[in-house]
């Protein structure tokens, strides 16, 4: 099992359905930081943002992409996905468009954030998405799928060969 994971998302965006994720308390992650932290951290510059992700990545068994509807564009994301696969560490990505954000519902889907990879096709992207008779998504009942599904999807990840 993946018990200690890096995960990686589009902050301001997804931050409220990563808590989501984290409260589960399935799986030990980094320690997520509040606006006022990540700030800090974003204030002293590009080395820093790199040393932090260095050294919170450095002893997770796998990295997983928590993917919103940004995620595979951001700057960040893509950096932490290509140490990922530079450092050969598991890889995978989980849709979380379907939870419910703060002051929302739903959000759409995003693109898979493993196309740009040499390889990418073969990262497993797992989508724990519900959706009600009439075609909306029953945020309840994603979350329901992910609490349950997220600690063996974790140890599904693939590597760079």
């Amino acid at each position: 099992m993946a018990s200690s994971v890096f995960y990686s998302f589009h902050y301001t965006r997804d931050v409220n359905r990563i808590q989501l994720v984290r409260n589960f308390d399935a799986l030990e992650g980094q320690p997520i930081l509040n606006a006022q932290e990540w700030e800090e951290v974003q204030e002293q510059g590009p080395a820093a943002i790199e040393k932090w992700i260095k050294d919170q990545m450095a002893y997770k068994k796998a990295v997983i992409v928590l993917i919103g509807q940004e995620t595979a564009n951001r700057p960040w994301v893509q950096y932490e996905v290509d140490k990922a696969w530079a450092d050969k560490k598991p890889l995978l990505g989980i849709r979380i468009h379907g939870l419910a954000s703060f002051g929302g519902g739903a959000d759409m889907p995003g693109p898979n954030p493993f196309d740009r990879l040499d390889g990418g096709y073969l990262v497993p992207v797992f989508d724990p998405t519900v959706k009600e008779w009439t075609g909306s998504i029953d945020t309840k009942a994603t979350y329901n799928t992910l609490h349950d599904s997220i600690v063996s999807w974790s140890t599904q990840g693939v590597t760079r060969s």
